[in-house]
């Protein structure tokens, strides 16, 4: 019997911890899961996106999950994205994943060349037989991964008994309600855009993945439980808020999980380094945006917490 509570709720997608030489810092992975575990949230989504998984070696992605395992002691739900370009990498950090018990693996589709359908299908697959005891979550961000997850593809992966739902970051909230009209409650349907949190979770989702849920993952859980109660427009309103932190902290030159990381130095006390080239780091005029931003964070604490 599939136990699908666990994946319900607020799931941060865990970011990348460098030390002051741009390396991958054990002692930093342990403090941000330290930071969610107090925060509350359900669960962590781990080298993914936001851990700027495609610029780490699988040993690195490897050394960060084994730190978040040792610290979360089985206190968060772990999802860890597996997907490199290519499927020997990925199954063996499918193994390793599953060596570590974590609650599930995700992966997106192959970037760069376009494959078709069945060869997607294979792929995911093929990386779900190297941790066979495992969850499997698909991962559809098309717009970066440039190969969308289609109803008929779902429904191939849905005779994957592992399979168990959807990180879904498409832009469209319709995406949302097909994929849990298909799969049903089988199936976890995860929020992936941050700014249209309380839309997906209307039309759909149990669980939210996002981004920038680590700056202010207070806030996230206070929508969740709006949402429960029944106060849609206290959620709106509190959407709105998150929004427009969203939207200030995309002002800078620097990439967003450089503006977070620098957020969360000042309203959390955490160092988590900057980011990996290519990305660009924060320009000094990009404090001035994150300084903002988290005076932002602070005041719809202020207003939506009491």
């Amino acid at each position: 019997m599939r136990n699908l509570e666990k994946y319900k709720g607020i799931l941060p997608a865990f970011y990348a911890c460098y030390d002051t030489e741009g390396e991958i810092s054990p002692e930093r992975v342990r403090a941000l899961t330290r930071y969610f575990i107090e925060k509350g949230v359900k669960g962590v989504y781990v080298n993914g996106s936001s851990g700027e998984c495609i610029y780490l070696s699988v040993e690195e992605r490897k050394r960060v999950l084994e730190n978040v395992m040792a610290e979360a002691e089985g206190r968060l739900t772990v999802i860890c994205h597996v997907a490199a370009n290519s499927t020997r990498d990925s199954q063996e950090l499918a193994r390793h994943a599953e060596s570590l018990c974590v609650d599930a693996i995700a992966a997106i589709p192959p970037i760069y060349f376009h494959l078709p359908e069945h060869a997607v299908a294979a792929y995911w697959n093929d990386i779900s037989a190297a941790a066979p005891n495992t969850d499997f979550v698909i991962y559809n961000i098309p717009q970066l991964a440039g190969v969308a997850l289609t109803r008929s593809l779902f429904a191939e992966m849905r005779k994957n008994p592992r399979v168990i739902g959807v990180k879904n970051s498409s832009m469209p909230v319709q995406d949302i309600q097909m994929f849990k009209m298909d799969g049903g409650e089988d199936y976890v349907i995860f929020n992936g855009p941050d700014e249209q949190f309380i839309s997906g979770r209307l039309i759909g989702a149990e669980g939210a993945i996002g981004g920038t849920y680590g700056a202010m993952p207070e806030l996230f859980l206070r929508m969740n439980s709006f949402l429960s109660e029944g106060r849609l427009e206290k959620a709106r309103q509190l959407q709105y808020a998150v929004d427009a932190v969203i939207y200030k902290m995309c002002e800078g030159h620097g990439n967003l999980y450089s503006i977070i990381k620098e957020v969360l130095r000042i309203n959390e006390g955490l160092d988590l380094g900057s980011v990996r080239r290519p990305l660009p780091e924060m320009t000094v005029g990009d404090r001035d945006i994150a300084a903002k931003a988290a005076e932002m964070i602070r005041a719809a604490q202020t207003e939506f917490l009491r």
